[in-house]
C-alpha cells in the first residue's frame, strides 16, 4: 500500500516538465511510463534517490523506492505517491501495477536487461508491456532557464578552482596531488563532486585523451594537460586547459596553435540548424591541412547536462542538427605519442541567433604559461 505524507505542491519547473512529459506520452499512446534511469526521473520530478523507479501516469506520479529515502522523497517530491518497498524493485513495482488495475505500461527499455524485463513482466501480470520512446532523454537535450542557471554556476566554479589550484603548481608534484587540489578546490566552492574523473597528464602522458593521473612529476618545461569538471544541482561543467610551466616546448606550441584555431573556428559553426559532422569538419579540416589529421582521434564535442557525455554528439559520425538550447563541448585535440597532446575544450550554448559561449577562462598560450617555482 502507498504510504501516506504530508503533500506540498510540484514546483513550476517539475509541473512543466511532467506537462511535456505527458504530452509526448499521449502522442506516443502511451497511458503509463516507468522511469528507472535515476538521471530521467531526477531530472523529471527532482528525487535523487538510487535503485528506484517513477511511474507517470495521466494525473498521478507513483515513486516506488525503500526506506532509505523515505525522507528524501518527503524533501523532494511530497506531492507524490510514495510506495516504499522491503524486498525487490520489480517485486514492489509490480504490487504497484496490480493496486492501480494498469493494463498497459511502457518503459525504458535501454535501461532494462533482458532479465529485467522478464522479471517486471512476470510480476506485473500486464496485457502489454512496450518499449517507450526517449521521452526524458529529448526532453534533457534542450535546457531551460533553470539549468542554463545551475550549468553556470558549476562552470563559474570549475574555473576558480582551476585558477586556485594553477597559483598552488610546484615543481615535484604529481599528476595525483594537481588532481586531488584541483577536486578540493572545486568543493570548496560548493561542488558537490567531480563532474567526472578529473584528468591531469603531464608530459607525454597527454598523448593520451583520457590519461589517468598517476606518478608523474611536475618539471620545468613541462606541459601540463587538465580536463576537469564540477557538479552543481546535479549538473555539470566539462572544461580543458593546457598549463606549461617556465616555457612553452616548441613542437607543443605548434600544436598548441594549431588545435586553439581549429576550436575557435568551430565555435564559430556552431548555430541552430548546423549539421554536427559539418560544426566537426570545421575543426577536423583546419588540422588535416596543418598535417596532424591523424592525431585528433576523436569526435570534437558531445551534449552536457546532468550527464557529462548526453545527446546531442557533436562528431563526424551524427547528420544530426544543432538546435536552440543544446549545450555542447567543443574541444580538438592533437595527440603525439611519445610527445604529448593538446586539447581545449569549452562549453557553449547554442541560442536563437547563434551561440554563446559559456565558459571564460583564457586559451591564448600567453594565458597558459606560468613560472616555475620549488
Amino acid at each position: 500500500m502507498p504510504k501516506q505524507q504530508k503533500r506540498t505542491a510540484a514546483s513550476p519547473v517539475v509541473k512543466d516538465r511532467l506537462k511535456r512529459c505527458r504530452r509526448h506520452m499521449k502522442r506516443a499512446g502511451i497511458s503509463a511510463y516507468l522511469v528507472t534511469n535515476p538521471t530521467d526521473y531526477f531530472h523529471l520530478i527532482g528525487f535523487s534517490g538510487e535503485d528506484s523507479a517513477v511511474l507517470i501516469l495521466p494525473r498521478e506520479v507513483h515513486v516506488i523506492s525503500d526506506g532509505r529515502f523515505d525522507e528524501t522523497i518527503n524533501h523532494e517530491c511530497s506531492w507524490a505517491t510514495k510506495w516504499l518497498r522491503k524486498g525487490l524493485l520489480n517485486a514492489e513495482i509490480g504490487t504497484v501495477v496490480r493496486s492501480l488495475k494498469l493494463r498497459s505500461m511502457a518503459v525504458q527499455a535501454e535501461h532494462l536487461t533482458v532479465d529485467q524485463h522478464g522479471v517486471l513482466r512476470h510480476h506485473c501480470k500486464l496485457r502489454r508491456l512496450g518499449a517507450a520512446p526517449s521521452i526524458v532523454g529529448d526532453m534533457r537535450r534542450i535546457k531551460d532557464a533553470s539549468e542554463l542557471t545551475t550549468m553556470r554556476q558549476a562552470i563559474r566554479i570549475a574555473e576558480a578552482a582551476f585558477e586556485a589550484m594553477r597559483d598552488t603548481i610546484r615543481i615535484g608534484q604529481t599528476e595525483l596531488e594537481l588532481a586531488a587540489r584541483l577536486e578540493y578546490e572545486m568543493k570548496r566552492r560548493g561542488s558537490t563532486s567531480p563532474a567526472f574523473a578529473t584528468i591531469v597528464a603531464e608530459g607525454r602522458n597527454a598523448a593520451h585523451p583520457h590519461a589517468r593521473p598517476g606518478r608523474r612529476k611536475v618539471k620545468r618545461g613541462s606541459a601540463l594537460l587538465f580536463d576537469w569538471g564540477a557538479r552543481v544541482g546535479g549538473y555539470c561543467s566539462d572544461l580543458t586547459r593546457m598549463i606549461f610551466v617556465g616555457s612553452i616546448p616548441p613542437r607543443i606550441e605548434t600544436i598548441y596553435e594549431i588545435a586553439l584555431d581549429a576550436q575557435c573556428l568551430a565555435i564559430k559553426a556552431v548555430r541552430p540548424g548546423a549539421r554536427m559532422c559539418d560544426v566537426d569538419a570545421v575543426a577536423r579540416n583546419l588540422i588535416a591541412d596543418a598535417g596532424f589529421g591523424e592525431a585528433f582521434n576523436h569526435g570534437l564535442g558531445h551534449g552536457l547536462g546532468l550527464d557529462v557525455h548526453e545527446s546531442p554528439s557533436l562528431s563526424w559520425r551524427s547528420t544530426d542538427k544543432l538546435k536552440v538550447g543544446d549545450v555542447v563541448t567543443v574541444e580538438p585535440g592533437i595527440y603525439l605519442p611519445g610527445v604529448g597532446g593538446v586539447r581545449i575544450e569549452d562549453d557553449v550554448l547554442v541560442t536563437a541567433t547563434g551561440h554563446r559561449v559559456l565558459s571564460r577562462l583564457g586559451k591564448h598560450a600567453s594565458d597558459a604559461v606560468i613560472r616555475s617555482k620549488r
